[in-house]
């Protein structure tokens, strides 16, 4: 571990350079392989101060909204591939002026807005449904039964509208290369008759490029096999692999708390406010130098400083007592966290860095009352 978490103020969400890097050109190597167009989500990650980082490995951008499609232009200095559930009157002129292309999530949008984008010289995109999914949380599949996302083949029919040029899918969830493979073999036998009229396919994200065991030839290979066969440009938009383990949630414990013989370490973070993910799923993140409770070791639960009386998670074990003033380190922190935190409360957010093995510490953004204030009214 080369951080020196003592020169970090706390609370901070710090990335480690090196790992960073490690992960960005992992996925530039992917792409250049298979002929692919991989995308920045910035539904997992828009912190932009690290964009001059992602800048020199030429990767596009996902936005998701108006507000990330300006965000990639201005910071990351593309224009975005674009899709929202629907789109607004009031916005959608500006959402083309960010936009190379978007993808409608229904005939009747698409009809609504095609011409529109049509003359914005925006590629027009249909989010089509090929309702299967390996995702194991339904909060995370978006091809469940009932879902609002995409249009089926049963009601696309034997047409796809005038004007769209590519079909976009989504059904993955930190999956591997295998998992895409048989969305694929799903998509296809739904969808097959369309590809000799598009020019692209874009397949969405939940593809965990970046994680260990991770077999990057085989996609390689699922890639390029599909683009020979079906001469369409393909376009990934992985959310968790350009962030996955590249860093950590710094916290401190302001106050140690027993009742009923469960210790809690009260925390200067919160799992509502910056670690949502952990009570939406939910799952346990890892704390760095912490087991799971072992009955012979001291055990604690973490708990937030927010007022919700669920702010907490526990147990976890340590080699030696706790005490007020102790860092405690959340493994993992930065994709689909620093996006989803919120200032409830009021409480203080953590601060965002860097930190690099040549320069150390880099404060990247540190927040203040206004940052709330500002908020709200």
């Amino acid at each position: 571990m080369s951080i020196d978490f003592n020169k970090i103020p706390s609370p901070c969400y710090v990335i480690d350079e090196t790992l960073l890097r490690n992960n960005l050109q992992l996925i530039k190597q992917v792409k250049e392989a298979s002929g692919s167009d991989i995308l920045v989500a910035f539904k997992a990650f828009s912190n932009w101060g690290f964009f001059p980082i992602f800048k020199e490995y030429g990767f596009g951008a996902s936005a998701s909204s108006l507000n990330e499609a300006r965000l990639a232009f201005e910071e990351l200095g593309v224009k975005a591939h674009t899709y929202s559930p629907a789109y607004e009157k009031k916005s959608i002129q500006d959402i083309l002026k960010y936009s190379s292309h978007i993808s409608f999530n229904s005939i009747d949008q698409c009809r609504k807005y095609s011409k529109m984008a049509h003359d914005h010289g925006v590629s027009i995109g249909l989010r089509v449904n090929p309702e299967f999914s390996d995702s194991p949380y339904d909060i995370y599949n978006p091809c469940k039964p009932g879902s609002r996302f995409g249009v089926t083949a049963e009601q696309l029919g034997d047409q796809i509208p005038p004007g769209v040029e590519g079909f976009h899918f989504h059904a993955l969830f930190e999956a591997d290369s295998f998992a895409l493979e048989r969305l694929l073999a799903v998509f296809l036998s739904k969808f097959s008759k369309f590809l000799p009229k598009l020019k692209w396919v874009n397949m969405g994200g939940g593809h965990l490029i970046t994680q260990k065991g991770y077999d990057a030839d085989h996609l390689i290979r699922v890639l390029t096999d599909f683009k020979k066969k079906y001469s369409v440009e393909i376009i990934l938009e992985p959310g968790s692999a350009f962030t996955y383990q590249t860093g950590y949630l710094i916290s401190t414990i302001l106050d140690i708390v027993e009742n009923n013989g469960i210790k809690t370490a009260i925390l200067d973070v919160s799992f509502t406010c910056h670690m949502p993910d952990c009570l939406e799923m939910p799952y346990k993140p890892v704390i760095l130098g912490a087991t799971e409770e072992r009955a012979e070791k001291p055990t604690y639960r973490m708990g937030g400083i927010c007022c919700l009386a669920g702010d907490y998670m526990g147990d976890w074990s340590f080699d030696k007592e706790l005490k007020p003033g102790d860092k405690i380190i959340f493994e993992d922190m930065i994709h689909y966290t620093t996006v989803k935190t919120t200032m409830f409360n009021g409480v203080t957010h953590p601060s965002f860095g860097i930190w690099s093995e040549k320069s150390g510490f880099r404060l990247i953004k540190e927040f203040n009352y206004q940052d709330y204030k500002n908020r709200l009214s």
